[in-house]
């Protein structure tokens, strides 16, 4: 089969990267992950995906002040060198520029610990427990300019407990992120790769 050459991009130790790329290793995946893209220098999961034989690329964001796009067009620069044809967001802490959203539309999709379109941004888990709701979970979605605002591609749901904690929330939310993303990402890219470049 064809795989579709996949960029992941982190921030931090990349707990949902590392459910990506042990997917991958089934030959039936329809990715190859082919590098793991930083804007921070230290993260985590930069190390582990060398181990893993995948490139790890750090593209500091501070080294380019406050021009987000200039940061974002070297890191385009980088992705099209090594001809990467699909980006994987997973818990990558940085609001992309429109410049980049545009150059990657429908071919870019994020994970987002929330059930959208509750709880857009950060601190999903505390302000789900502050809204009482009954259930949480994870959400899949398109890149949009919006914030967490693009199409829905899949969902996973987990009960909220009454004693539950934002931390103990998150958990379990976790536990699903990391079954969620693959599955979604085989979804998507069984599409893609079968040849609507599209992928929408």
């Amino acid at each position: 089969m064809t795989k579709t050459k996949a960029a992941i991009f982190i921030s931090g130790r990349g707990s949902n990267m590392m459910a990506l790329v042990e997917a991958a290793k089934v030959p039936d995946f329809p990715a190859d992950f082919v590098v793991v893209v930083s804007n921070d220098p230290a993260a985590k999961g930069l190390e582990w995906a060398q181990s893993q034989g995948i490139e790890a690329l750090a593209v500091d964001h501070k080294a380019y002040g406050k021009d987000r796009e200039a940061h974002e067009r070297a890191i385009d620069a980088a992705l099209r060198e090594r001809g990467v044809e699909f980006i994987c967001l997973a818990g990558y802490m940085r609001i992309l520029t429109p410049w980049l959203v545009e150059q990657w539309q429908g071919r870019m999709i994020n994970i987002h610990p929330a059930l959208l379109p509750d709880f857009k941004g950060l601190h999903t888990h505390e302000r789900a427990l502050e809204a009482e709701v009954k259930e949480h979970g994870a959400t899949v979605h398109w890149v949009t300019p919006g914030v967490d605002e693009g199409e829905i591609i899949a969902q996973a749901r987990v009960p909220v407990f009454a004693d539950d904690s934002a931390e103990k929330l998150a958990a379990r939310v976790l536990i699903e992120e990391h079954r969620l993303y693959p599955a979604a990402v085989r979804k998507v890219l069984a599409n893609y790769s079968s040849g609507n470049k599209s992928a929408s």
